[in-house]
């Protein structure tokens, strides 16, 4: 077998190397999509209702310019200076994170539902000096600023450039039907405020980062936290070009320049939304449709509906919530090319019954915060294969190693390691955590995969999520797509819990709808299917299970809790 089997696998018009980027930072990249579509829509943010507000690209170059200028000038911020940026999806976002990369600064985003605690962490560990925060959640800041070095609060409206009409339905419903605008008591600055003092200066936006180059931080893109305290993965500007690069070549014609129209309800402050859907989507010229939140589903309703959406980025959950939808089903979209999963293993039986649904295929791809994120992916244009991330993405190398670091053979199980130009600089002021991810130029993602003789890899499971059950390794992965496919199955999470005689045994939480399957059933269902040192111990049936802010099922909460629980029980009965 050759060392890069791969090769063979990709459709003529992508490329096996991209060997120049074509831009010497995030700012020329974004330039080149203003110059080709500056009248052209960039952003709708739709919101359950329907009601909506659009920005073309002409206008988000011009906010972002006043956005830059009002860091640099009115705040006196210096390059490499950390900006936090906390909000949903709407119409600021890209105004926002683009006017940080054309100052010269460095984006840290911020989930907007973290606690105090999480936003102190995040803030001190950043460094950062300014917060730019949407309103709905200004109320923990008393708790946080006086912990932080941030010295400017920014507050922004969910409503900010609607019509005015509908912003001010949206303003009066939020104070006083949801109750979700509480009193700010900490000083700050009002976004338009800070747009307008940006726009009365007379500086030149492109001096500010005309020393910025591909190897310059351009994100602090902070890790789940699922091993342990949330890190900083510096990405560079070099790191989001290749990747933007990368993604775009792997779809080939798939990608139509000034033609495609992305639904985006995964949150832009992820890695996966924030490459795939504002830098990949927004460089070809697409209308990116933002939903605020995508939970319920029923949040994307309106948008399938009033929108002639082309893609969908989701991840397993969110595509399985559709499918459960009965408003999906009946009247599924009708122009759409193609859908991209990731963020967490996509389930056979979703890919199934999207393609049943929609006509169109779900393409699986890999990747990891620390890779910008995007590492493979199944070429729409060549072989796509059910249950596999695909092949990796041009210009990049991937192995699955032993323990000692040794390529192991085709089929065989080992850690997938990655070497290519979206790799992270490291971790930010962990310099012993960089030394242990990323070895002799490789990343060691903490996943176990296997590669077939074509160079498809398939994620069996992460390496610290495998279930030891007396000396045999359980994949949660596999277990949970063997209980989803039975009717009535909504989602699975499946953990290892202690045990005294078999060190482990294998815990599944299960959420279901319409007939409920019986704990008895599911067990001997999966008695039929799988190994008898694989099958649940335990089932738990619950109403739904802890997830990401993209929807990626948290293992680590549904086993604290369970050890939390059985110690109660413990303690109770002694």
């Amino acid at each position: 077998m050759t060392e890069r089997p791969w090769m063979e696998q990709y459709p003529a018009d992508v490329p096996k190397e991209i060997v120049d980027l074509g831009y010497s930072n995030l700012p020329d990249l974004l330039q080149d999509s203003v110059d080709k579509y500056a009248k052209q829509t960039a952003f709708t943010q739709v919101m359950p209702n329907g009601m909506n507000g659009s920005l073309t690209y002409a206008q988000v170059d011009k906010h972002s310019d006043s956005f830059a200028k009002y860091l640099r000038e009115q705040l006196k911020l210096k390059p490499g200076d950390r900006v936090a940026v906390q909000m949903p999806n709407n119409l600021s976002y890209p105004i926002v994170a683009f006017g940080i990369f054309k100052a010269g600064l460095v984006l840290v985003n911020t989930n907007p539902l973290y606690t105090p605690s999480e936003m102190i962490h995040q803030f001190r560990d950043s460094g950062a000096r300014a917060l730019v925060i949407i309103d709905m959640f200004a109320d923990r800041l008393p708790e946080v600023l006086g912990k932080t070095n941030i010295e400017t609060v920014v507050t922004v409206k969910i409503s900010e450039f609607f019509p005015s009409v509908v912003a001010g339905v949206i303003r009066l419903v939020q104070k006083v039907w949801s109750r979700t605008l509480p009193k700010i008591t900490v000083q700050h600055t009002p976004f338009q405020q800070a747009l307008d003092m940006g726009s009365k200066t007379t500086a030149d936006v492109p001096s500010y980062y005309k020393d910025v180059n591909l190897e310059t931080t351009a994100a602090l893109q902070y890790t789940g936290g699922t091993t342990g305290v949330s890190k900083g993965a510096m990405l560079t500007h070099g790191n989001l070009v290749a990747n933007t690069m990368q993604m775009i070549a792997m779809n080939g014609k798939f990608i139509r320049p000034g033609v495609e129209v992305v639904l985006t309800a995964l949150p832009l402050y992820h890695i996966f939304a924030f490459t795939v859907n504002l830098l990949g989507f927004y460089h070809v010229g697409a209308r990116n449709i933002l939903v605020p939140s995508p939970r319920p589903p029923g949040n994307m309703k309106r948008a399938f509906e009033n929108y002639k959406i082309t893609w969908l980025s989701g991840v397993n959950t969110l595509f399985n919530a559709l499918l459960n939808e009965r408003w999906f089903i009946e009247r599924p979209p009708k122009h759409m090319v193609a859908s991209a999963a990731g963020g967490m293993s996509l389930h056979d039986s979703v890919a199934i019954k999207w393609k049943e649904v929609t006509g169109t295929p779900i393409v699986e791809g890999f990747g990891l915060t620390e890779t910008s994120p995007v590492l493979s992916f199944n070429p729409l244009g060549g072989k796509s294969k059910l249950g596999s991330i695909g092949i990796p993405v041009p210009s990049t190398d991937i192995r699955c190693v032993d323990e000692d670091g040794e390529p192991v053979a085709a089929g065989e199980p080992g850690e997938l390691v990655a070497k290519g130009p979206q790799i992270m600089k490291g971790y930010w002021q962990r310099d012993d955590e960089t030394a242990n991810s990323i070895r002799d130029g490789w990343f060691h993602t903490g996943d176990i995969a296997e590669m077939d003789e074509d160079g498809y890899f398939k994620i069996v499971d992460r390496k610290k999520d495998m279930i030891l059950v007396s000396g045999f390794n359980v994949y949660p992965n596999e277990v949970e797509e063997l209980i989803s496919s039975m009717p009535g199955v909504t989602e699975v999470g499946v953990i290892g819990f202690p045990d005294e005689k078999s060190g482990e045994k294998v815990h599944a939480f299960v959420v279901s709808s319409l007939r409920e399957p019986s704990k008895d059933e599911i067990i001997a269902y999966c008695r039929e299917h799988l190994a008898g040192y694989k099958v649940p111990s335990k089932i738990t049936i619950v109403d739904e299970l802890p997830k990401s802010p993209i929807g990626k099922i948290l293992r680590r909460e549904l086993r604290d809790g369970a050890i939390a629980s059985d110690s109660n029980t413990q303690s109770k009965g002694a």
